[in-house]
């Protein structure tokens, strides 16, 4: 597979993780994976998470662009990792679930995004423009995405980004073809890094999913 995604974002902190999924099943999680994640979540629900290094590097990452995030607006990662904390952490379906273990685990955040409903052509990393935005729930909620890092279409809307993922390119039980984006800021990761979390993700979706995977690492600047 070729990478669909293009990055043009002028910052050479920024490292993405990309995985290029085929062939996948959406299904519930394996007893595998749901034991994973008990465990993950046992040990990263018990003492603060991410590590405040962590935490910062990807905050200053997202706010570089102007946009700001914090409360409702903070990463995923950290949202996952709270969830932990109260035990509620989420369980969705295998795809998804395998993304939250790992974005656990790591304190990277990480989005999908079905390349079928994305449409055909390429996908690019930019920032969201001024008075841009997109639903993120079933409930009609909109996030305001002006200066966040995103996934949009080429010349098109955003998709997704750190915080939350459009609910237009979302995952559904049809779905077979989707991308998975890891921002990370290099402040806090390695490269080397960046391509285990990677490689990982795409280990544990070609085991639940019955997935094809392609794991690329892309940098910004």
């Amino acid at each position: 597979m070729t990478t669909l995604l293009r990055i043009d974002v002028p910052d050479p902190d920024l490292v993405v993780g990309v995985i290029e999924v085929q062939g996948a099943v959406i299904a519930p999680s394996s007893d595998a994976l749901a034991a994973e994640i008990a465990a993950a979540v046992a040990v990263r629900g018990a003492a603060p998470w991410p590590p405040e290094n962590v935490r910062a590097a990807i905050r200053d990452l997202l706010r570089r662009g102007g946009y700001k995030p914090t409360g409702r607006g903070k990463p995923a990662s950290e949202y996952l990792a709270q969830a932990a904390a109260k035990n509620e952490f989420p369980r969705i379906n295998n795809a998804v679930d395998a993304l939250n273990l790992v974005s656990l685990d790591t304190g990277i955040p990480i989005s999908l995004v079905d390349t079928d409903l994305a449409g055909p052509g390429a996908l690019v990393l930019r920032r969201g423009a001024e008075g841009e935005s997109y639903v993120f729930n079933a409930a009609g909620h909109a996030i305001d995405v002006a200066g966040l890092i995103c996934v949009a279409r080429d010349g098109g809307a955003c998709l997704a980004n750190p915080v939350k993922d459009s609910m237009e390119t979302k995952l559904r039980p049809e779905s077979r073809r989707f991308i998975a984006v890891l921002y990370a800021s290099r402040t806090a990761f390695a490269d080397a890094s960046v391509r285990a979390a990677a490689d990982r993700l795409a280990a544990l979706l070609a085991r639940e999913c019955g997935a094809t995977t392609d794991v690329s690492v892309l940098a910004g600047g």
